[in-house]
C-alpha cells in the first residue's frame, strides 16, 4: 500500500501540485475484471479545493488519470447497507456511480475521509445514507483502543522510575557527607532520616493550613475563568455559523471570478489571433497592382515587382493553424494570393525567357577584328542585363521549385547557341594565327608542314635538328598561342560560372576544389599520382548543378579545344611535348591560384585535355621506341654512333629544352626511361648483326657515347642508366681488348692454353714438359716464331687496325691502346710464370722482355702523334 501511495504521489499528483489524502481500490459492481483506484486529493496551494480522481493502471504499470470530479459536485454517499460486511457503495454526482471496494477497512477509511472533507470544506453539503455511525463519527477501532491503552500503561511504568537530576544527585551527596559518621551505623542513620521526614511533614501541613484562604480564592478564580470560557465558546460557535455562510458566498464569488478570468483570457487570445491574421494575411493594394500588371521592363516597375513578390511570399509563408483555413475570409485571401502568384510566375517566366532568346540570337560580327589579336568574347553586358532579375529568380525558386528547375535549362539552351558561334570563331582565329595564314589558306597550312616533314626528314628527325624545316611554324609559337588560348578561356568560363551560381542560386561544392588545390600544391613526391589531376575523374563524380549547366552552355568548348590541340600536334612531329607542358603548367597554375576561384567545369575540360595530351605523348614515345628497337644498323657500317643513339640524344636535348621551366616532369622521366631502355636493346641487338666492324667495338663506342651524354645532361631519372652504360662500356672494351690481343701472340697463346688445360686435368707442373705436344722442343719452336721484331710489327699492325675502325669523335684510341698495353703485360707475366713453373731449369725464355714490350708501345704511340 505504501508503494502504491508513493507511486501515485510521485508520478501522478505531485507534478500537478495535488496532495493525496486517501485511496481505495474499486471496480464497478458486477465487473470485477476492470479494477481502478479512487483517490481523494486537494490542491497543494490556496485556494484549496477537494477532488475525487479515478486512476487506471495500464499494461506497462503506468498510472493514468481516467476522470476527475470536484468534490463539491458530489451530492450523496450511499453505504448501501448498515451491514459492515458489504463492500458496495454508491456515489451520486450528476450520474450515479456504483462501486465495490476491495476490503471493508478501505471502504470505511474512504467514507470517513469524505465525511471529514464534507465538514471542513463543503459545510456538510454532502448527504451520507446507509453509513454506520463508527466511520462517520471517526471512532477508533477496538484494536486501536487496546493498542492506545497498552501504550499508556507502558508510559506510566516508565514514568515511575525516573533518573535523578544533577541537582538531586548533588543534594544526596551533600546529605551523606553531612551525616557521614552516621552512615557507618545504618540504624542510626535511618532513624535520623525518619525524624527529619516527620519534621518536614509537619512543616508542610502547617504551610497548607496557613494557605487555605489563598486556595479558596484560587478556586473561585478558576470558576470565573471557566464561566468566561463557556461564554467565549458560545460566541465562537455563533461566529462559526456566520462564517460558514460567508465561506459559501466567498467560494461562489471565487468561482465567478475564475469564470470571468477565463472569459477575459479567451477574448484576449481571440483578439490576438484576429490581429495576427489581419496583419500577416493583408497584402497592400500597391503590391497587388504591381503583381497584376507585372511591369518587368522598366527599372521602377521591376523594383516594385521585387518588393511585391517578397511581400506576397511573406503572406503565404505565414504558419497558421489548419482550422483557420476553413474560415471563409482566410480561404478567400489565400485563394487571392495563389492567383496572384501563378499569374506573376507566368509573366516573369515569359519575360525572362524572351531575354534569353534575344541573347542567344545575338550576332558575332566584331569578334575577328583585329585579326592579329586573339581575344575571347565577353558577356558582361548580358550578365548586367540579367542581374536585376536575381531577386525574382530567388523568389521563384522558393515559391515554385518545379517551375524554377526548368529556367536554367532554358537559359542553357539559348546561350549555348551564342557560345557555340563565339567559340568556333575564337578557335578559328587561333588556328589561323598559329599557322600564320589567313582563313582561306588554313587547310593548306595544316597539310603542307606534314608533307614537307614526310618528304625532307626521316621519321625520327626532330625539330631543331640539323636538317632544316623551312615551312613549319616557329615551334615557340605553339606554346605562346596555346597559353594565350588558355588565358582567354579561364575568365570566360569563370565569369559565366559566377553569374549562373549567383543568378540561379546554385550551390557550388568547394570541398572538391580544395582537394584539387591540395594535390596541386604537393611537390614532386609520388609522381605517378601527382601527375594525374584529380579533376580528371569520371564526369559522373563531378555532376553537380553548376557543372551540368556549364557543360550544356559550353557544349562546343571541349570538341573545339580538342581540334585546336590536334592542329598544334600537327605543326611538327614532337609538338605533343609542347602541348603537354603548356597544358600541365596552365592546369596546375590555375589550381594553385588564389586570386580567383577556379572553374570546376574548366578544370574538368582541361583535365580531360591533359589526359588526351598525355595519351598523344605516350603514343608518340611508344612509336619512337618501336622504331628504335626495330632499326637495323647498315651492313657496311664500320663503327661510329648508331642512328638510334643519335635519335635518343636529339630527343633528350629537345625535351629538356621544352621541359626546362615545366612544373611537372613525371611523364618526361617515364619517357626517358622507356627510350633509354629501347636504345640499350637496340645496341644489344648488334651482337646478332652481321657487321664488318667488331661488334664489341661498336657497342663499346655507343655505350661510351651514351655515358658521356648522360653525364653532361645530369638527368636524375637516368642515373641508373648512366651507371649501366658505364658498366656495359667497360665490359665490351674488355672483350674487345682480349679479342684483339690474341692476334700478336696467337700461337704462343694457343700453346700455353694447352699447358693450362693439362694442369687442370691433373698433370703435375714438372711433368708437363714430358708431354709430347708440350715438350721443351715444341716450346722453343713456338718462341722462335715470335722474336722482338715480329712482336713489334704485329703491335703496329694492330694499332693501325684499331685506329682505322674506332670513331675519332669518341677519342677512345688512347684509352683502348692503354688497356691493350696493360692486358699484354699481364699476359707476358703469366707466360713467364708458367715457363718458370713447368719448364724449370730448361733455360728457356722469350725473345723479348717486359722493358722491350713497354718500349714497343711507347714508340708506336709516339709515332702516331
Amino acid at each position: 500500500m505504501a508503494s502504491l501511495w508513493s507511486s501515485l504521489e510521485r508520478d501522478v499528483f505531485n507534478p500537478q501540485s495535488k496532495k493525496l489524502l486517501e485511496t481505495i481500490c474499486v471496480w464497478k459492481t458486477g465487473k470485477k475484471k476492470k479494477m481502478s483506484i479512487l483517490c481523494v486529493v486537494v490542491d497543494a496551494v490556496k485556494p484549496v479545493q477537494p477532488f475525487l480522481v479515478k486512476v487506471k493502471v495500464d499494461r506497462g504499470e503506468q498510472y493514468k488519470i481516467a476522470y476527475r470530479w470536484p468534490l463539491a459536485e458530489l451530492k450523496l454517499v450511499d453505504g448501501k447497507t448498515l451491514d459492515q460486511a458489504s463492500l458496495d457503495f454508491d456515489l451520486h454526482f450528476d450520474k450515479v456511480y456504483k462501486w465495490t471496494a476491495s476490503s471493508s477497512d478501505e471502504k470505511k477509511t474512504f467514507i470517513r475521509c469524505l465525511w471529514k472533507l464534507n465538514h471542513r470544506f463543503l459545510s456538510r453539503a454532502i448527504k451520507f445514507v446507509n453509513v454506520p455511525s463508527c466511520p462517520v463519527e471517526g471512532r477508533q477501532r477496538p484494536q486501536e483502543d487496546r493498542k492506545d491503552a497498552a501504550e499508556t500503561e507502558s508510559q506510566e511504568e516508565l514514568s515511575a522510575y525516573q533518573e535523578m537530576t544533577p541537582k538531586e544527585a548533588a543534594d544526596v551527596l551533600r546529605l551523606m557527607e553531612e551525616y557521614e559518621p552516621l552512615v557507618n551505623n545504618s540504624v542510626a542513620f535511618a532513624e535520623q532520616l525518619s525524624n527529619d521526614l516527620h519534621v518536614l511533614d509537619e512543616a508542610n501541613l502547617r504551610a497548607i493550613i496557613s494557605s487555605e484562604k489563598q486556595v479558596t480564592k484560587l478556586m473561585s478564580s478558576i470558576d470565573e475563568a471557566l464561566a468566561e470560557v463557556a461564554r467565549v465558546e458560545e460566541t465562537l460557535q455563533v461566529y462559526d455559523e456566520l462564517l460558514g455562510s460567508v465561506k459559501q458566498q466567498m467560494d461562489h464569488i471565487h468561482q465567478e471570478n475564475s469564470l470571468l478570468h477565463h472569459i477575459l483570457s479567451n477574448k484576449t487570445k481571440l483578439m490576438d489571433e484576429i490581429l495576427f491574421l489581419t496583419t500577416h494575411l493583408d497584402l497592400g493594394k500597391e503590391h497587388c497592382e504591381a503583381l497584376s500588371q507585372a511591369d518587368l521592363s522598366s527599372p521602377s516597375g521591376l523594383k516594385a515587382c521585387v518588393a511585391a513578390a517578397e511581400a506576397l511570399s511573406g503572406c503565404m509563408n505565414i504558419q497558421i493553424q489548419p482550422g483557420y483555413r476553413k474560415l471563409q475570409a482566410v480561404a478567400e485571401q489565400l485563394i487571392m494570393f495563389e492567383t496572384l502568384k501563378q499569374n506573376f510566375e507566368n509573366s516573369f517566366i515569359s519575360h525572362i525567357t524572351s531575354i534569353f532568346e534575344l541573347q542567344g540570337n545575338a550576332q558575332v560580327d566584331a569578334l575577328m577584328n583585329p585579326f592579329d589579336k586573339l581575344s575571347a568574347p565577353s558577356h558582361s553586358l548580358h550578365h548586367e542585363e540579367l542581374a536585376p532579375y536575381t531577386p525574382l529568380t530567388a523568389w521563384l525558386r522558393n515559391a515554385n521549385p518545379v517551375l524554377f528547375s526548368d529556367l536554367p535549362k532554358v537559359y542553357a539552351q539559348n546561350l549555348s547557341r551564342l557560345y557555340d558561334r563565339e567559340i568556333k570563331a575564337f578557335f578559328e582565329q587561333a588556328k589561323m594565327l598559329l599557322m600564320g595564314r589567313r582563313k582561306g589558306s588554313l587547310q593548306e597550312g595544316l597539310e603542307k608542314p606534314m608533307v614537307m616533314v614526310s618528304r625532307q626528314h626521316p621519321r625520327w628527325s626532330l625539330p631543331g635538328s640539323r636538317e632544316g624545316q623551312e615551312d613549319t611554324p616557329d615551334r615557340g609559337n605553339v606554346i605562346k598561342m596555346l597559353e594565350q588560348v588558355l588565358r582567354e578561356l579561364q575568365p570566360l568560363c569563370t565569369a559565366e560560372q559566377q553569374f549562373i551560381e549567383k543568378f540561379f542560386h546554385l550551390s557550388q561544392n568547394t570541398a572538391k576544389l580544395q582537394v584539387l588545390e591540395v594535390h596541386a600544391s604537393k611537390g614532386g613526391e609520388n609522381m605517378a599520382s601527382a601527375e594525374d589531376p584529380p579533376c580528371t575523374k569520371p564526369r559522373s563524380q563531378l555532376e553537380e548543378p553548376t557543372t551540368r549547366l556549364l557543360s550544356e552552355i559550353f557544349s562546343s568548348l571541349e570538341p573545339e579545344l580538342r581540334g585546336f590541340l590536334d592542329v598544334c600536334n600537327k605543326t611538327h612531329p614532337f609538338s605533343c611535348l609542347q602541348v603537354l607542358v603548356t597544358l600541365s603548367d596552365s592546369v596546375f597554375e590555375m589550381w594553385g591560384s588564389s586570386s580567383a576561384p577556379p572553374s570546376s567545369f574548366l578544370n574538368t575540360v582541361l583535365g580531360n585535355m591533359l589526359l588526351l595530351a598525355k595519351s598523344s605523348f605516350n603514343k608518340c614515345i611508344g612509336t619512337l621506341c618501336k622504331e628504335i628497337k626495330e632499326a637495323k644498323a647498315p651492313s657496311k657500317m664500320r663503327g661510329g654512333i648508331l642512328p638510334s643513339v643519335s635519335r635518343f640524344e636529339e630527343f633528350v636535348n629537345f625535351s629538356e629544352e621544352v621541359f626546362g621551366t615545366a612544373q611537372r616532369r613525371g611523364e618526361l622521366d617515364k619517357a626517358h626511361l622507356r627510350l633509354a631502355s629501347s636504345v640499350f636493346s637496340s645496341i644489344n641487338s648488334l651482337s646478332s648483326a652481321n657487321l664488318k666492324a667488331n661488334t664489341d667495338m661498336v657497342m663499346m663506342e655507343n655505350f661510351h657515347h651514351i655515358h658521356c651524354f648522360l653525364c653532361q645532361k645530369k638527368i636524375q631519372c637516368l642515373e641508373d642508366k648512366k651507371r649501366e652504360s658505364k658498366q656495359r662500356y667497360s665490359e665490351h672494351m674488355e672483350k674487345y681488348v682480349i679479342t684483339y690481343l690474341g692476334q700478336p701472340l696467337e700461337k704462343l697463346n694457343h700453346f700455353f692454353e694447352g699447358v693450362k688445360a693439362r694442369i687442370a686435368q691433373g698433370v703435375k707442373e714438372e711433368e708437363v714438359s714430358f708431354q709430347l705436344a708440350y715438350s721443351k722442343q715444341e716450346l722453343r719452336k713456338v718462341i722462335e716464331r715470335y722474336p722482338g721484331k715480329e712482336v713489334k710489327k704485329a703491335l703496329e699492325t694492330l694499332y693501325r687496325k684499331i685506329h682505322k675502325y674506332l670513331s675519332p669523335e669518341e677519342n677512345l684510341l688512347p684509352v683502348v691502346w692503354h688497356a691493350m698495353e696493360q692486358e699484354l703485360i699481364c699476359q707476358y707475366q703469366e707466360l713467364e710464370d708458367l715457363i718458370q713453373r713447368c719448364y724449370a731449369g730448361s733455360g728457356i725464355t722469350m725473345d723479348f722482355t717486359m722493358a722491350d714490350l713497354l718500349s714497343y708501345f711507347n714508340s708506336i704511340t709516339l709515332s702516331s702523334v
